[in-house]
């Protein structure tokens, strides 16, 4: 047992607890005694859910990852890298402080960490992250799954658990019931084992909960929960979270794991709790001849009368919390850390010794971890010298064709902290009306740093077999700041692009239209010149990039009409965009210097402050955005002038047990003075006339181009992932694990008037692919339908 800065070491020999049932009497009418005992426990959740408005810990964390069985080859296709191999694959210890204050503020810096074989790594042990696990919350989302899983004590569990009482045992001076909980529905999204439940204060006193393969969540056979509550130090109306553990099997890709994090809470301070005294509940009824059973037995009504008053228990949690701020303020360290930073880790963090663990370790380890750290510490100097690190790259170097097909190919020099990767083949080859054949050279260099600074150099050499046109480009970039967000990019040369530079139509999906089905559907221009860009984080929260660019723009004609299988009837469409507010879409050849800034603000965003970086880990709120393009006209010979501005805002709202929405709304438009603008200039929409969808926000059955506009514009896109609310109470169709989600797209300009599609689709077939099927209005007017197929995981 850890106390302060002391170790008090205890024999300890534990023996079996008994829980008793005692002698109840059940009619046919009656209920289970663990069905009252729950809706106790339900009308004081809120209270117990906020009965401290704030406390301090020390929290010790032990995370171990493990790989039980690999396959011959991923998916039947990738070779196993060096790196893969059975046993331990991560080993990390954490100590902290810890503080928390209502309604879900966290603070945490670590004092220590080890990572088992790397002297210099920093764990990943976050104590905040347990408080997701809260059975006080209706909902408990575990971090393996996109859904959330109804409490046992949640205020509409019943619909969806069954309750035995096993039994009552005295511990400390209180009663606590044994109760076995089971779901009435397989298919539904609740936990099985035992919650343990302290009598008269009806507060958690301990669960043992699983959750297995009917849970649908995937990569995950089975998930189990322990956790124990205790009285916090010098009161005991206040009880606290003493250990966590979590602990997974794991399955996916032919590959079987497991692991487990292990939490243990000590020397709580500065506990402050909500009320003095807890609220009082309402006096039970009198017993009579007839209603003389045990609380057990109490009807659902008598014991809806007994409902705790928790009014002003908002108003009371808000004055605790600000009396504690102004105490905690000028003392506490934790209290000191900036606004949203929920945990530091500082340099040095990782130079304790092994004897300094062996005093703070509260849990010991395994003969496993043992030997893990052992032999993994004792040849960290081997695993890090050259010649091991570059017989690892000989494996990991190894070229297998399909790498090349699919994902590419990566050389790396683990030792001098270099990779080269070229393109996979589908964006090497390609094949447009206007380059006929194209040969897409192109490789990516990146240098790191001790430090975890960042140079990147990326040449490309693009030719065109029938225009017999070499375009020469490079992008150079830097991230200047081991820590921060502070990157500077530049591009150079000449390039072929698509008007549209954010299309869903890529280079490999047009190929395949261009040569199978006369579908010619990019349409491009050539341009030549230079950008650089500059990207900072100079407050939590608010992200800029800031850009210059001059560039000459060419149009450009088809100059092949070779293709694999002719569509009688069907012919290749000029190299010219279809616009309804632009006629005539030539532009000859154009110059233009631009100068542009984006901006996006994400208000209260939590981050982890590290020596190798800041980790944004988001927020309530959304994300706000404001960008501007100004082209001037009159320097180095440019001849365009406009002003686009444009705000928007995006956000993913969880809905519990309905799923997660996702939307994304932007409005702008071209505001003053325009001159010799071209249709490269213009703002446009991404559609899509493929049955392949490269991005399901998007839009998916708009022409390209058809509503690309100069004007004034309002452009919005609605998703929501149901998670399989539906489909999960559907036997057959429960196995797939296939997830539903619905959309809706909608813009507006002078030419679309009111524009919208409606789709609806499963996502989660076979894991990653989605299909939708969408029907597109214009001003209540039905354009047509269509079927998308794509990614969804």
């Amino acid at each position: 047992m850890q106390g302060g800065d002391t170790l008090l070491a205890l024999n300890v020999t534990l023996q079996a607890e008994s829980y008793n049932l005692g002698e109840v009497l059940v009619k046919s009418t009656d209920r289970d005694p663990a069905y009252a005992i729950i809706q106790q426990a339900q009308q004081w959740r809120a209270y117990h859910r906020r009965e401290v408005a704030s406390y301090r810990a020390r929290v010790y964390i032990k995370s171990l990852g493990r790989i039980n069985d690999t396959p011959e080859k991923i998916m039947g296709l990738f070779k196993l890298g060096p790196d893969i191999k059975k046993g331990i694959f991560y080993l990390s210890e954490s100590l902290s402080d810890f503080s928390f204050t209502q309604p879900n503020v966290v603070k945490e810096r670590m004092i220590s960490s080890r990572v088992s074989g790397d002297s210099r790594g920093l764990s990943f042990n976050r104590a905040s992250a347990g408080r997701n696990l809260g059975f006080y919350d209706n909902l408990i989302k575990p971090g393996f799954s996109e859904r959330g899983f109804v409490s046992p004590i949640a205020s509409n569990a019943m619909l969806f658990y069954k309750y035995e009482l096993v039994g009552s045992t005295p511990q400390g001076g209180v009663t606590v019931h044994k109760i076995r909980v089971t779901p009435r529905r397989r298919t539904d999204p609740v936990f099985s084992g035992f919650i343990y439940i302290v009598d008269g204060s009806w507060r958690i006193h301990s669960v043992a909960l699983n959750l297995d393969k009917d849970a649908q969540i995937d990569y995950v056979d089975e998930l189990t929960i322990a956790q124990q509550y205790a009285p916090a130090p010098g009161n005991a109306n206040v009880w606290l979270l003493q250990s966590q553990q979590v602990q997974a099997k794991l399955s996916g890709l032919g590959f079987k794991g497991s692991g487990y994090i292990t939490a243990v809470l000590s020397n709580y301070a500065n506990v402050v709790p909500t009320y003095r005294t807890p609220p009082v509940a309402a006096t039970p009824p009198p017993a009579s001849d007839k209603d003389d059973a045990p609380v057990g037995q109490e009807t659902a009504a008598q014991i809806r009368k007994r409902k705790p008053d928790l009014r002003g228990l908002s108003a009371q949690v808000r004055k605790q919390v600000k009396q504690t701020q102004r105490d905690s303020l000028k003392t506490d360290v934790l209290a000191q850390m900036p606004r949203g930073q929920v945990q530091l880790i500082e340099a040095g963090v990782n130079e304790r010794d092994s004897a300094y663990w062996d005093q703070v370790r509260p849990v010991p380890l395994t003969a496993e971890e043992q030997k893990d750290y052992a032999v993994k510490d004792s040849t960290e100097v081997i695993r890090a010298s050259r010649p091991y690190q570059d017989s690892l790259d000989r494996k990991r170097n190894e070229f297998q064709p399909i790498n090349l097909l699919l994902g590419g190919y990566t050389y790396q020099n683990s030792f001098k902290k270099q990779t080269v990767s070229v393109l996979p083949l589908s964006r090497i080859v390609q094949y447009n009306t206007v380059e006929g054949g194209v040969l897409n050279a192109q490789a990516v260099f990146r240098q790191r740093t001790d430090d975890r600074r960042s140079f990147t150099f990326t040449p490309t050499l693009r030719y065109g077999f029938s225009s017999k046109e070499l375009n020469p480009s490079m992008e150079i970039a830097w991230q200047l700041h081991p820590a921060k967000v502070q990157r500077v990019s530049l591009s150079v040369g000449r390039t072929i692009e698509n008007f549209d530079r954010n299309s869903q139509l890529t280079p490999a999906i047009n190929s395949v239209y261009t040569l199978l089905a006369n579908r010619n559907y990019a349409k491009l221009y050539r341009r030549e010149g230079a950008e650089v860009s500059f990207a900072t984080e100079p407050l939590n929260g608010l992200n800029l990039n800031a850009s210059a660019a001059y560039f000459s723009r060419h149009q450009l004609y088809n100059t092949t009409s070779e293709l694999l299988r002719d569509v009688r009837g069907r012919a290749f469409t000029p190299n010219l965009p279809v616009s309804e507010e632009l006629p005539n879409t030539n532009f000859g050849q154009s110059e233009v210097l631009t100068l542009g800034l984006s901006l996006d603000f994400k208000p209260g965003q939590r981050y982890i402050s590290r020596p190798d970086g800041k980790f944004n880990l988001g927020s309530k709120y959304p994300t706000f955005n404001l960008q501007g393009r100004l082209a001037v006209p009159g320097v180095l010979g440019s001849d365009v002038r406009y002003l686009l501005l444009q705000a928007g805002v995006r956000d993913n709202v969880p809905l519990g047990l309905l799923g997660t929405s996702s939307y994304r709304v932007s409005a702008g438009g071209f505001v003053g003075r325009q001159q010799g603008m071209t249709f490269v200039d213009y703002r446009h929409f991404s559609g899509n006339q493929t049955i392949l969808a490269g991005n399901f926000s998007n839009f998916q059955l708009l022409d390209y181009y058809r509503f690309s506009t100069n004007n004034s514009y309002l452009e919005a896109h609605y998703d929501h992932h149901f998670n399989g609310f539906f489909l999960n109470s559907i036997p057959l169709l429960r196995k797939l694990k296939w997830q539903e989600v619905v959309s809706v797209n909608y813009l507006t300009t002078k030419q679309a008037g009111h524009y919208v599609e409606l789709g609806a689709g499963i996502e989660h077939i076979f894991k990653v692919v989605r299909v939708d099927f969408y029907t597109a209005l214009q001003s209540g007017q039905k354009l047509g339908t269509g079927l998308r197929v794509g990614l969804g995981f």
